[in-house]
């Protein structure tokens, strides 16, 4: 193909896009499947036009391997992300570098990075998830089946009964009908385990008292 079809923003962005989503495919599934071999076509045909085109030089595509090599690292050891952070801002400034810098080259990235995003937000839940990916995820919440509530309402709890799981100095925990709940005492110590009812309920505020 001719230079200059290599040279249509849209192509670059198409690229770029699936240089993102294989990257992020990867760090979700920690395995050399399908989409890394698609990011790995696309970073060559990229940076390959690119090279052709007299964009870039071999600094630009040592900058790019050196970030994938920071991910993989990451991928296969214990670490905590620095690697993978390291990786990412490399892989980013080799396209910045690539593109031509300023902010056109910026456009060009967000653009594609958003694609690569709204694509990868739409499979992720069928993909399996790697040690890294749950390094940087909200893994535990705090649902009802846990003995959590999110609501404000606690107005059926007053008058209620339980036992105290954490110290009340005089604010603590204490569990009513199988939910934690935040209180405070009406102003004086409750060890662990000792009986409470709860006697106010001001807003989100709740006062219990030893029985």
């Amino acid at each position: 193909m001719q230079p200059e079809f290599w040279a249509l923003p849209i192509i670059k962005i198409l690229l770029i896009t699936i240089i993102f989503l294989s990257l992020l495919v990867e760090v979700k599934t920690a395995g050399m499947g399908i989409g890394a071999l698609l990011g790995i076509i696309a970073a060559g045909v990229f940076f390959f036009s690119q090279l052709v085109t007299g964009m870039v030089s071999f600094f630009e595509i040592a900058m790019f391997l050196g970030g994938v090599l920071f991910i993989v690292i990451e991928l296969l050891t214990p670490g905590i992300g620095i690697f993978a952070g390291l990786g990412m801002i490399a892989i980013l400034y080799s396209f910045i570098l690539a593109l031509g810098g300023g902010s056109s080259a910026i456009y060009l990235l967000i653009v594609s990075l958003i694609l690569a995003i709204v694509i990868f937000a739409l499979v992720v839940r069928k993909l399996p998830s790697s040690k890294l990916w749950s390094k940087v995820v909200l893994k535990d919440t705090s649902t009802v089946s846990k003995g959590y509530i999110s609501t404000n309402d606690y107005s059926g709890f007053l008058g209620k009964e339980g036992y105290v799981i954490t110290e009340l100095r005089p604010a603590g925990t204490v569990s009513i009908d199988e939910v934690k709940l935040d209180v405070v005492s009406e102003g004086s110590y409750i060890e662990k385990d000792a009986r409470i009812e709860v006697v106010s309920i001001h807003g989100s505020r709740i006062v219990v008292r030893r029985i």
